[in-house]
Parts: C-alpha cells; sequence; structure tokens
C-alpha cells in the first residue's frame, strides 16, 4: 500500500507529466511579469541622471531612489510571502501586478521628489510580492524534470526586460526632446503593460501542493486533473482518493506570520541561512554594481545621460547571454555546481571592474560591464530557482520572502557603503573588492550544501524536504 501511495502521490502526477500548452503558458504569464518588473528597476536606473537633474539632487539623494526602491521590495517579499502561504497563490499573481501598476501611474505623475519616493516604495512593495508568488508558484507547478530549466528561464525574463527598459529609454529620449516628460512617459508604459499581464494570469489555477498543504485535498485533485487534461493524459482518478493519506497536519488558518518565522528558524535554519547568505550576496553585488556605475564610474568616463540607456542596453545583452546559457546547463550540471561555479565567476568579474575602470576607456568599461553582467545574472538567476525549492509547501513563499528581505538589505547598505568607500583611501578598488567580497560570500556559503545536501535537479520537491521532516540529513 505503500508504494501505491508514493506512486499515486499528488506531486508524483504533477513531476512526471510530459511538457504541455499549459507549461508554456504558464512559464509566459510568470516570466512576463518578471519582465516588467524588471522594466521598472532598469527604467528607472537608466534615467538616474535625468532625474538628478530635474530635481538638483546630490549623488546622495539620487541613491535614495534605489534604496527606498529595495526597501519597498523588502516588505513586499516578507508580507506577501506569508499572505502566499496563507492565502494561496493565485490570489498574489492578480494582487501584485495591479500593486505594481497602480503605483507606478502614479510614479509617472508625481509632482516633485517625495512623492515620487513614496510611490516608488509602493510600487516596490508590488514587486517584493512577486518575488515570493512567483518563485514559489514556480517549483510547485511544473514537472520535476523540467522545473530548473523552466524555472531559470522564468527569471531570464528579467534581462529581457532590462534591454526593454533601456530601448523605451532610447526611444523617448529621442522622439521627446523634454526629458522630464519623456521618464513619466516611460513609466506610464510599465503601469499599462502590467495591467495587461494581470488580466493574462487570471487563467492560471492554484498550486494544488499548497492546497493540499491546507488539507484541500479535493481542490487539489480537480486542480491536478485540469493540469493532467491540459498535457494530454486523462487522470485515472487513483491518486486522489490517496491524497487524504499525505494531508498536512499544519493547521494553517492559526498560523501567524511570527508562527512561520519561528519555525523557519527552529526546523529549517541552515536552510535559511543559504537562501538569505544567496540573496545577500546577489543584491549587494548587482544593485551595487549599477548604482556605482550610474553615479561614479561613467561620469568620470565621460559617458553623458542620454548615452546611459545604449550602456545599460548592451550591458543587459551580456545578462541575457549569462543567463541563458546558466539555463541551458542548468538541469545538467545540478544546482550545486551551477551557482557555486556562478557565483565565484561574478566575484571574480568584480574585482576585474577596479583596474579597468582606473582607465578611463568607455569602451573597456562597456566590455567588463557585460562580463560582469553576463556572470551576475547567472549566479542570481540559478540561485532562485535553488533555494525556492528547499523549504516546505507551507512555509516556501515565506521562506523566499524572508531571504530576498535580507538580500534587500544588503542592496540597501550598497550604495551608502560604497560610495563611502570610493571616499576613502580605498578608492574604486575597494569598491570593487568589496562586491568581489560579497559574491565569494554567496559561493563559500553552497559548499555546506554541496557537501551535504540534496541536489534538486530532476527531484520531486518533497524529496528535497523530507529528508529535514525526518531530522535524517544536517541540511
Amino acid at each position: 500500500m505503500q508504494a501505491d501511495s508514493q506512486k499515486s502521490s499528488p506531486w508524483t502526477v504533477l513531476d512526471t507529466l510530459r511538457w504541455s500548452r499549459f507549461h508554456t503558458m504558464l512559464t509566459l504569464a510568470l516570466g512576463i511579469g518578471w519582465l516588467f518588473d524588471a522594466f521598472e528597476v532598469n527604467l528607472t536606473g537608466g534615467l538616474l541622471g535625468i532625474l538628478k537633474s530635474q530635481w538638483h539632487l546630490s549623488n546622495a539623494q539620487a541613491s535614495l531612489i534605489t534604496s527606498v526602491w529595495l526597501a519597498g521590495i523588502m516588505v513586499g517579499a516578507v508580507l506577501f510571502g506569508y499572505l502566499a502561504d496563507r492565502f494561496g497563490r493565485k490570489k498574489l499573481f492578480l494582487l501584485t501586478l495591479t500593486v505594481y501598476s497602480v503605483c507606478t501611474l502614479c510614479s509617472a505623475l508625481s509632482p516633485g521628489f517625495t512623492s515620487f519616493m513614496l510611490f516608488r516604495f509602493l510600487t516596490a512593495i508590488g514587486v517584493g510580492a512577486e518575488y515570493s508568488a512567483i518563485n514559489g508558484a514556480i517549483s510547485e507547478l511544473l514537472p520535476a524534470k523540467h522545473r530548473g530549466r523552466a524555472a531559470a528561464i522564468v527569471m531570464n525574463f528579467w534581462p529581457v526586460g532590462a534591454l526593454l527598459a533601456a530601448l523605451v529609454s532610447i526611444l523617448f529620449l529621442t522622439l521627446i526632446p523634454k526629458q522630464a516628460i519623456a521618464w513619466r512617459v516611460g513609466f506610464a508604459l510599465g503601469a499599462i503593460g502590467g495591467l495587461f499581464v494581470a488580466y493574462f494570469r487570471r487563467v492560471l489555477p492554484e498550486s494544488p501542493r499548497w492546497l493540499l498543504s491546507r488539507g484541500w485535498s479535493e481542490a487539489a485533485g480537480q486542480v491536478v486533473d485540469d493540469i493532467a487534461r491540459a498535457a494530454g493524459q486523462q487522470p485515472k482518478g487513483q491518486a486522489a482518493a490517496l491524497w487524504p493519506t499525505v494531508r498536512s497536519s499544519v493547521n494553517n488558518r492559526a498560523r501567524s506570520v511570527i508562527t512561520d518565522l519561528r519555525e523557519l528558524l527552529v526546523r529549517y535554519p541552515y536552510r535559511l541561512m543559504l537562501g538569505a547568505t544567496l540573496d545577500l550576496s546577489e543584491a549587494f553585488g548587482y544593485y551595487g554594481l549599477f548604482t556605482f556605475l550610474a553615479l561614479v564610474i561613467l561620469p568620470q568616463v565621460h559617458i553623458a545621460n542620454s548615452q546611459m540607456p545604449w550602456f545599460y542596453f548592451l550591458g543587459n545583452v551580456g545578462a541575457l547571454a549569462g543567463g541563458l546559457l546558466m539555463a541551458w546547463k542548468f538541469d545538467r550540471l545540478g544546482r550545486k555546481r551551477t551557482v557555486t561555479l556562478f557565483y565565484t565567476l561574478a566575484a571574480l568579474t568584480s574585482l576585474l571592474m577596479a583596474p579597468v575602470a582606473a582607465t578611463h576607456s568607455p569602451l573597456l568599461v562597456l566590455i567588463v560591464f557585460m562580463a560582469a553582467n553576463f556572470c551576475a545574472t547567472g549566479a542570481w538567476t540559478s540561485a532562485y530557482p535553488t533555494f525556492s525549492e528547499i523549504f516546505p509547501t507551507h512555509l516556501r513563499a515565506t521562506g523566499i520572502g524572508v531571504s530576498v528581505a535580507v538580500g534587500r538589505i544588503g542592496a540597501i547598505a550598497s550604495g551608502p557603503l560604497l560610495m563611502a568607500v570610493s571616499q576613502s583611501a580605498w578608492g574604486n578598488a575597494g569598491v570593487f573588492g568589496l562586491m568581489g567580497f560579497l559574491w565569494l560570500a554567496g559561493a563559500l556559503a553552497m559548499i555546506p550544501w554541496g557537501l551535504w545536501g540534496i541536489e534538486g535537479a530532476g527531484v520531486s520537491l518533497e524529496t528535497i524536504v523530507q529528508p529535514v521532516v525526518a531530522s535524517a540529513e544536517r541540511c
């Protein structure tokens, strides 16, 4: 009976489905939402010089735009991560993009710097919610064989959004000579796109794994049957009859965010530490690189505000190449090797930025920036699917949210800290050395997982989590 139950378990049904139109639609619906999140972040970065000139901001004030954005992501990731575990993934799919779209439209209409900062914060809350909801849903809905590559492809919509943001910046700076109007039009386009994706997402199902964690086996069975039909497989009905035997004993109705955080800290401390360290490492390195380039390096090499969108466009060509290479090799190399390799390469290319910046050559800075972005994107797009898999279903979105929140703390600190280091005796070399050290910390954090953790490539989510539940492994 035990063997039959395992063979017919709901996750086995989901994990063994062949790739279908449903899975393609799911990947596109979640990926395009990620695209608009990236569009928002990179549009702000590309227009930072214009915003700085329009409102006569100092470098410290301009860096606050990034800091406020990251603070909003931190709040949204934790709050909506808990809500996704409490009320389900599907509701969050729609709510997050609605919050994003409304608030980014308000950003476009901001009369001044203070109101712009407020709406940036609120927009970022919606984007932070996407981190938790999207990464949780990808893990729970895709077949095990394709989960890693498909999740990585979704993450790669980020550099696509960055490329789109650069093109929009270039287009509107060209067509609309008055820069004070051009940036507003760019943000308004993002709002319209976000609402379109929210409408598209309305047909996505609730996660059957989440439904089962709440004890709603009948509803979970119906969703899995629908997904199986969409994949061209007739549901046999046998699995649904066995599902009540694997119902979660967790009383989700009585749980609070404090309860969830306590369980994560007590039962899954290393996994939470791993997710937080990987996110802290990549957020500090990624946001630090973009902020420091925009505020210090590009002016030093005499790249004008009107040329910055082209610079970021080419840089993100490197990012997309790195992310796609990672996605291609992700399941073949495995999570452990891929994450460790790309974090180490990101550290090395960050260190290389220092001597190249000292040459004051725009071409050399661009080439190394493309290489650094190549490695950084390969690193973080492999990290998110990796630490999204290691938390149990009833805590998955919360675990992702906490990891992202810790990462944003590091990213918030990166701007002021890097600016302070650049003004010290260490200069630019100290800045890029600090970035390299943080990237290397992420690679080192993977060593215990590489030794004792479970390789997630092609493996059921329940297999990855079960040893911890049974207290049978160190990680």
